[in-house]
């Protein structure tokens, strides 16, 4: 296991990192996730070795290891720019590390023909960097990780340089690869969906302080703060007063567009659930599914997403009702608590 313990990291008057503490699982797939400028690059630098903490302590599996230089440490890192060698070919790339180590040449072969085939790159051994595609770089660059057999892997956006479609592609491979080698995998992205479909869990991070820690699912569904609220997913927001209380409170009210469901015509919103009426804006498609955008009374606007067969005849200027459940609501006051 992987104990981070109240890490600060501080760049002349500026606060990178504010006491961020966390405990991630051996073989945990564990994404640190937020806007550009959060400190998530900061803390896998710090836990690579390529920083120093101002304060805090990192330990793996009980000993501390902040301490040592990044080549003791059990991790290997994977960057945003493989920083591949040009002049010399995918073999020796991968085995550059070793020859530094000075590990025997027969071991050298042995370890890079295994890290290539775990990555399926053996037929491209005697390739140069500059007649492979990206997604096969990044491929290399991560054999260059594997080959040096580190216990954790340490990933700063390695996707964010390919395009869309490659990218999801190397989405399933990383994970697949990751489940059948059982190493854990550190893994800092912006990108929200990225991090909701590779990860066991995520960790959202905002202004160097931890926002939330939990599984995709849970994020989605139970945001635990104003900031995650917004940062995670479509959602509508409105304001809201909480009359049902002793001091009655103004709120704002997030619901998950797919949680809104248009009435039939004529239709009432069953019992204990809440309704909003409005007219489309918007009948936008999206595959099987459509967004409907919709004007409220007050001015501002929800989405609904529905399945295709539920929309009917709904048309622009049309009058609609929408329900939703209030266990389907989270409210927070304009504080974020």
């Amino acid at each position: 296991m992987l104990e981070i313990r109240n890490i600060q990291k501080k760049f002349a008057s500026q606060t990178a990192l504010d006491d961020v503490s966390l405990s991630i699982a051996e073989g945990e797939f564990f994404s640190l996730l937020g806007p550009s400028g959060c400190g998530k690059s900061t803390l896998l630098r710090i836990l690579a070795g390529l920083e120093d903490a101002t304060s805090g302590e990192i330990l793996w599996k009980g000993r501390r290891i902040d301490q040592l230089p990044a080549r003791e440490r059990p991790f290997n890192m994977v960057f945003q720019k493989y920083a591949l060698f040009p002049h010399l070919d995918v073999f020796e790339n991968v085995a550059f590390s070793l020859k530094l180590k000075k590990v025997p040449k027969t071991e050298i072969r042995s370890r890079v023909e295994e890290a290539l085939a775990l990555v399926s790159l053996e037929t491209f051994a005697n390739r140069l960097p500059e007649t492979l595609s990206g997604g096969q770089q990044q491929r290399v660059a991560l054999a260059r990780a594997l080959v040096n057999r580190p216990a954790c892997v340490l990933l700063d956006e390695p996707l964010g340089a390919i395009d869309q479609k490659l990218r999801e592609k190397m989405q399933s491979e990383l994970r697949l690869l990751q489940q059948r080698l059982g190493l854990t995998f550190i893994f800092v992205t912006h990108d929200q969906e990225e991090a909701m479909i590779l990860s066991d869990r995520v960790a959202v991070m905002n202004s160097g302080r931890l926002e939330q820690v939990s599984t995709p699912r849970e994020l989605y569904e139970a945001p635990r703060s104003l900031f995650s609220a917004r940062f995670i997913g479509s959602r509508n927001e409105l304001c809201a007063n909480l009359v049902d209380r002793a001091h009655p409170a103004h709120v704002r009210m997030f619901i998950r567009p797919e949680r809104l469901r248009i009435l039939p015509r004529g239709g009432a919103a069953r019992s204990g659930f809440n309704e909003l009426e409005g007219s489309v804006q918007q009948v936008l498609f999206r595959g099987v599914r459509s967004e409907i955008v919709i004007a409220l009374a007050d001015g501002s606007h929800v989405r609904s997403i529905v399945e295709l067969e539920a929309v009917g005849d709904v048309k622009l200027g049309d009058r609609v009702a929408l329900e939703f459940s209030p266990n389907e609501a989270f409210l927070f006051s304009e504080q974020g608590i």
